[in-house]
C-alpha cells in the first residue's frame, strides 16, 4: 500500500512523513510530495520516494499520484488561491483511481463563520461531490500559534488577543501529524472512510490562562490584555502583519470567544493513542529552545 502526503516540505507534512516512518510504514510505501524536491532531500536519503507537484499544476500531480493507494491532502497555505488548488489536487487524484484521500480541514467547517473556514468548507464540498473515499480531519489551532509567540510575549509582559474567555483547544502539530498518519496507513482495522473527526487537545484554556502559564513557566508576571477585534487587528499590523492577514487572526480570535475553536470529543487523543500535549508543556520546551545558555 503506497502513502503519499502532500506538502511535505511544510511544517505539518513533514511531520505525517515522520510519523509514517516512525510507525512503521516502510520508506518505500511513503511517497512525499513538494514543490522543490531538494528541500525533502533527507527524506529521499532515507528511502522515501520523493516527488515534484504543484497543486497549481493538474500535469505534475497526475504525474505525483500515480500508483497512490491512499493520500493526504494538507491544506494549501495561499488563502484565497485555496479552492481552485484543492480541487486540482481532489480531481488528480480520481483520475489516478487514489483508492482514500484525507484532509486537513477546521473545527466544525461545516457551520463555522470563521473567515478561515470559508475555503475549508468548500473543499469539504468537493471532496463530497467527487465520490472518492475520504476523511476529514478538522483540526483545531496549533500550539505553536501560542509557543512561536514566546519571546514577544515575554518581552511585552502580555498575552494580546481578542478572545474574551472563550476556550480554544489548541494542540501540536506533532500531535495532529500523528493523528493524519494513523488515518492516512488505516491504522485499526479501520479504513476511516466516511470518517469526520474534530481534533483539538484534550485541555482547552482561554488566552487568559496562557497568560498565566506563560508566567508560571517563566517565572515572572503575564498579563492577558483583552482588544476589540478592530483594536487587535491595528496592534497586529503595528507589529509588522499585512492588514488581510491580521484581520484573519483577529477573526479567528474573535471565533475562539464564540467557540468556534474548541471541541470536547477526544478524537485526537484517541486516534493517536495518547493525551495530548499539555499547554505547560508546550510552552516549557518552547521556553527552554528561547533561553540563552550561560
Amino acid at each position: 500500500m503506497t502513502l503519499l502526503v502532500t506538502g511535505a516540505s511544510g511544517h505539518l507534512g513533514r511531520l505525517v512523513v515522520e510519523s509514517l516512518l516512525e510507525r512503521g510504514t516502510p520508506a518505500a510505501d511513503v511517497v512525499a510530495i513538494a514543490r522543490n524536491p531538494e528541500s525533502v532531500a533527507d527524506l529521499a536519503d532515507r528511502g522515501v520516494v520523493v516527488r515534484r507537484a504543484d497543486y497549481t499544476d493538474p500535469a505534475s500531480l497526475d504525474a505525483a499520484f500515480e500508483g497512490i493507494d491512499r493520500l493526504l491532502l494538507v491544506s494549501g497555505s495561499e488563502v484565497g488561491q485555496r479552492i481552485a488548488q484543492h480541487a486540482n489536487v481532489i480531481d488528480a487524484a480520481k483520475r489516478a483511481g487514489v483508492g482514500f484521500l484525507a484532509y486537513t480541514s477546521i473545527t466544525r467547517a461545516d457551520t463555522s463563520d470563521l473567515a478561515l473556514a470559508a475555503e475549508h468548507r468548500a473543499t469539504e464540498e468537493l471532496l463530497a461531490a467527487s465520490g472518492l473515499p475520504h476523511a476529514l480531519l478538522r483540526n483545531s489551532w496549533y500550539l505553536e500559534n501560542y509557543t512561536g509567540q514566546l519571546p514577544t510575549v515575554l518581552e511585552h509582559g502580555a498575552v494580546l488577543g481578542a478572545a474574551g474567555d472563550g476556550r480554544v483547544s489548541a494542540a501540536t502539530r506533532a500531535d495532529y501529524a500523528d493523528a493524519a498518519a494513523v488515518v492516512l496507513a488505516g491504522e485499526g482495522g479501520r479504513g476511516h472512510e466516511g470518517a469526520v473527526y474534530e481534533l483539538g487537545g484534550d485541555d482547552a484554556f482561554t488566552l487568559g490562562e496562557l497568560a498565566e502559564t506563560v508566567g508560571r513557566v517563566a517565572g515572572r508576571e503575564v498579563a492577558y490584555r483583552d482588544l476589540s477585534v478592530p483594536d487587535y487587528t491595528a496592534a497586529l499590523v503595528a507589529a509588522g502583519l499585512p492588514e488581510g492577514y491580521a484581520g484573519v487572526l483577529a477573526d479567528s480570535d474573535r471565533g475562539v470567544a464564540e467557540g468556534a475553536l474548541f471541541t470536547d470529543s477526544g478524537d485526537l487523543s484517541r486516534l493517536i493513542g495518547r493525551p495530548t500535549t499539555s499547554l505547560e508543556g508546550a510552552l516549557s520546551a518552547a521556553f527552554v529552545a528561547t533561553t540563552p545558555t550561560a
